[in-house]
């Protein structure tokens, strides 16, 4: 009987992908730009990408972004993110959103910090507002 290492389908994805032939060990790269220039490089010379190459290059970007995920260093999730907005502006895109990491937390609302303290007072709230007995 053969033992057989069962391969994660997201590395199947990226190695066979009908999108994009990418380069070698493209992600792993500390230059955003150089990620983003072989990842439109690749997009662009695609013949069985079935989006735009901008698309193309970004979709695979993030799905490496996010299938790395905890396992990603955080220098090289910095280094990708970065290539995000490299690839926006080698396709002339606008720059993105603000990152999870540097956006601000609202404060919360007081409805939400009365929520808060009947839960922890082991208290059901209901949707008129007013308190259930524990």
């Amino acid at each position: 009987m053969t033992t057989h290492t069962p391969r994660k389908w997201s590395q199947h994805v990226t190695e066979t992908s009908d999108a994009l032939d990418l380069p070698h060990d493209l992600f792993r790269q500390a230059d955003p730009r150089q990620i983003a220039e072989g990842l439109k490089r690749s997009a662009e010379h695609s013949e069985r990408r079935k989006s735009s190459p901008y698309r193309s290059a970004m979709s695979m970007l993030v799905f490496y972004i996010n299938r790395a995920g905890h396992k990603l260093p955080a220098a090289q999730k910095r280094h990708l993110e970065d290539a995000k907005d490299a690839l926006r502006a080698l396709f002339g895109r606008p720059a993105g959103s603000p990152r999870r990491a540097q956006r601000t937390k609202k404060p919360a609302s007081s409805a939400s910090r009365h929520r808060k303290a009947a839960a922890s007072a082991g208290h059901r709230i209901h949707h008129h507002g007013g308190h259930a007995a524990p």
